[in-house]
């Protein structure tokens, strides 16, 4: 039986919820048995596989604007929703958290790159004239930024895990010790992402349906409401670590989702489109290069000093507000 896209899009956000919890409490025994660094990376890894394989079908199909929509809306939902919500409920209890500063400025530097990495393609079609040879040039362009960004991602891993490992972990809780082996929660946590990636390609393939009889345009719906429900089950789980307040494991998850999306999906989709013949590039609008540059700028200013609050979280939860009214807002 045929059901509505309504009834599709409820029951799979609904089946995510539950997931979402499983999810946390997977990832919190890995950090237990091995760390919060290697918690977070797997946690953020999982989650941001499912954009990987939905953007390498949607490249297949020819989709290119709906693939950097999709981009482009993870690392806003990243760094302005999750981190605001980490930020707003984990402070709403305390005075003030802290993480480390050293770990949240090299994680700034590198969201920096990355928005380097989209402002340079745009800068350099303003530049040009808007002919055959503009757009070869800025594929060119992408193909070669794109090697470059991959091998930094390689490079952070390496300092992530090897060479100042002591940068991202948490403070040991004495009161907390693991509950199931290793084994079994490495094995939890790809099951549990396996079927949130089924639920959540359900859920995107009811949204276009949903959004006929709301009116909205294809743009909010890539960047706003495409990342919110497909991330769902990540989200929460960084959500969760705020409350518990593992400040490091919380920034690790919703701040290196951003920089995996950055400096890995982004990359390998576009050398995935130059291996399959379809024109991606990092040259992305105008309008949304310069929305992420100012919301990199804004969450800059408020981890540099490795101290959060609740209305720090407002502040970020107040920017994605502002940029989903513009996005919804924006010609169709």
């Amino acid at each position: 039986m045929d059901a509505s896209p309504t009834v599709v899009f409820s029951l799979n956000f609904i089946a995510i919820i539950p997931l979402a919890k499983l999810l946390g409490f997977a990832t919190e025994e890995i950090a237990l048995r091995s760390g919060s660094t290697i918690g977070a990376l797997l946690n953020a890894t999982f989650g941001n596989a499912v954009e990987l394989i939905l953007g390498i079908i949607a490249l297949k199909e020819g989709l290119i604007r709906v693939v950097q929509a999709s981009v482009l809306g993870s690392i806003l939902s990243n760094l302005l929703l999750v981190l605001g919500f980490c930020f707003f409920l984990g402070g709403v209890t305390r005075t003030e958290q802290k993480f480390n500063v050293t770990a949240a400025q090299t994680s700034c530097s590198l969201l920096a790159l990355t928005t380097l990495s989209l402002l340079v393609p745009a800068a350099f079609s303003a530049s040009t004239p808007d002919d055959q040879e503009d757009k070869e040039g800025i594929l060119q362009l992408s193909h070669g930024v794109s090697i470059v960004l991959l091998i930094v991602y390689l490079l952070y891993l390496f300092f992530q895990l090897k060479t100042h490992t002591f940068l991202y972990e948490d403070e040991e809780d004495e009161t907390e010790f693991p509950t199931t082996t290793l084994a079994f929660s490495v094995a939890s946590l790809l099951v549990i992402a396996c079927v949130v990636s089924l639920h959540a390609e359900y859920l995107v393939g009811a949204i276009e349906g949903v959004v006929e009889h709301w009116g909205i345009n294809q743009t909010f719906v890539g960047i706003i409401l495409l990342p919110i429900v497909g991330n769902a089950a990540e989200h929460a789980s960084s959500v969760t670590f705020a409350l518990k307040d593992k400040m490091n494991l919380c920034i690790g998850i919703a701040v290196s989702s951003s920089l995996q999306i950055g400096l890995l999906v982004s990359p390998v989709l576009v050398l995935t489109g130059w291996a399959i013949g379809q024109p991606m590039t990092l040259f992305f609008e105008d309008f949304e290069t310069v929305i992420l540059f100012a919301s990199v700028l804004i969450v800059n200013y408020l981890i540099q000093d490795g101290r959060s609050n609740w209305l720090e979280g407002v502040l970020l939860l107040s920017s994605y507000v502002i940029i989903a009214m513009a996005f919804y807002l924006y010609p169709k």
